[in-house]
């Protein structure tokens, strides 16, 4: 697959007025037609997935309540992609132990990913799948979520974190011919729903069991409390 640098240009001349900017439309992650934000409602989506061996009706809102790492990957039958689609699927059981669900989303059909589902991973299949894979077809989703490259039909390897209120916390964007992590992406989740659960920050690297950070508002009412508080 040839890689891409994705475009970073925001803004482009208008030609029908000389010397006049406007908003670039190329929908990619920097461009503000795309209408993912993080700390804003994710965008809305609903299409047919595989789930199961079978064709089904899937849409963001039957994920509320829980945590959702929803992916996109460029094409079916390609290379990098079954390493990341099998590495979510074989360890979802990880995710699902923290009220957490993964979708995988690509611009093919749900034709084409029952077909590769259903072809051996010795032959380049992904075989059985724990993990639904959602069909862009249209390649709406994919816009919303600023993923898609006009000039290639399908899209960038983007991650989204979507919290148990539908709120998108996190993206990640990758070039083409780099996979994505597994174990960053649960430390991602695991460290959302800390700070969710217990109002404290996380720092670089945090993982479960380590030290977290007391917001400063927080820190001086703790302050406050022990001088006032001597014996607890």
């Amino acid at each position: 697959m040839a890689r891409r640098t994705p475009n970073v240009t925001t803004t482009r001349e208008d030609t029908s007025i000389p010397g006049r900017l406007s908003v670039c439309q190329c929908p990619t992650i920097l461009c503000t037609s795309a209408k993912q934000r993080v700390s804003h409602p994710a965008p809305h989506w609903e299409g047919t997935a595989v789930i199961d061996g079978e064709f089904k009706e899937l849409k963001l809102a039957d994920y509320k309540g829980k945590y959702l790492v929803f992916f996109f990957y460029p094409l079916d039958f390609t290379f990098v992609c079954p390493t990341e689609i099998i590495a979510f699927s074989d360890r979802v059981h990880e995710f699902q132990a923290i009220n957490t669900e993964v979708v995988a989303c690509s611009v093919d059909s749900q034709f084409t990913h029952l077909a590769w589902i259903n072809t051996p991973r010795k032959q380049g299949g992904l075989g059985q799948m724990k993990i639904p894979l959602l069909s862009d077809l249209t390649h709406q989703i994919s816009k919303d979520y600023g993923v898609y490259l006009e000039d290639q039909g399908h899209t960038l390897r983007g991650l989204f974190i979507i919290d148990d209120k539908g709120v998108l916390r996190q993206i990640t964007m990758n070039d083409l011919p780099v996979g994505r992590s597994v174990d960053e992406t649960l430390r991602l989740v695991q460290a959302f729903q800390y700070t969710d659960k217990h109002g404290e920050v996380c720092p670089a690297g945090w993982k479960p069991g380590s030290d977290t950070v007391k917001p400063p508002v927080q820190r001086a009412q703790s302050f406050v409390y022990a001088a006032n508080h001597p014996f607890g």
